[in-house]
């Protein structure tokens, strides 16, 4: 059995668990919670910067971040969440934004969640507030389609907008329409997606 180290709000750990149910891989996973600021944790020795998901093998070893595991779950499985020829790199270029509009987000949280009120940077929440703006105005933009099998891309999509949800009150959903049809269209074709919510 593999077992997955990650918290119930962590996006990155989300994408691991949609990513294991599309692949078919669910019941070979365990998952066990991780507390990034327990310096008891093992986590730290399973991975050495401490950081969530760390998916970790049956002989003790470990891989991380979410990417990396991804990509070592589709080797285990029939199916696949990479498509190949060009249209993988498309998919990764997809995964690499929505990995950084998560990585934007979780920034902003932590400013507010680890620096006392008048310790906090505007201007850099504000640098990373822009770049989810950016990032959702190009894929709002953008075509978006769930007609085809789902992709490394969706699931990263899926889960930046659900840290949004669940972080920022879901305040996208006002400017981004398409986005919002898109992510119901995915919610309905991936009931991980819905069961892995918090």
């Amino acid at each position: 059995m593999l077992t997955l180290r990650s918290s119930p709000p962590s996006p990155f750990g989300r994408k691991v668990k949609i990513a294991a149910s599309v692949l078919g891989l669910s019941d070979q996973i365990s998952v066990l919670t991780a507390d990034t600021n327990d310096a008891d944790d093992s986590l730290r020795l399973q991975n050495p910067l401490g950081k969530i998901p760390v998916l970790v093998l049956q002989n003790g070893q470990t891989i991380y971040d979410s990417r990396v595991i991804v990509e070592y779950l589709d080797t285990l499985s029939n199916t696949s969440v990479f498509p190949s020829g060009d249209a993988r790199f498309t998919a990764l270029r997809g995964q690499a934004l929505a990995d950084g509009i998560m990585d934007a987000a979780l920034v902003q949280v932590y400013e507010h969640r680890f620096r006392d009120a008048e310790r906090r940077d505007a201007a850099w929440i504000s640098y990373q507030a822009e770049k989810v703006t950016r990032g959702l105005s190009y894929l709002e933009n953008g075509i978006l389609s769930l007609e085809k099998q789902v992709m490394i891309d969706d699931i990263a999509l899926a889960c930046a907008l659900g840290y949004l949800d669940l972080r920022f009150d879901g305040v996208w959903r006002q400017t981004h329409p398409k986005l919002v049809a898109w992510l119901d269209a995915f919610s309905d074709t991936v009931p991980i997606y819905q069961q892995t919510a918090i």
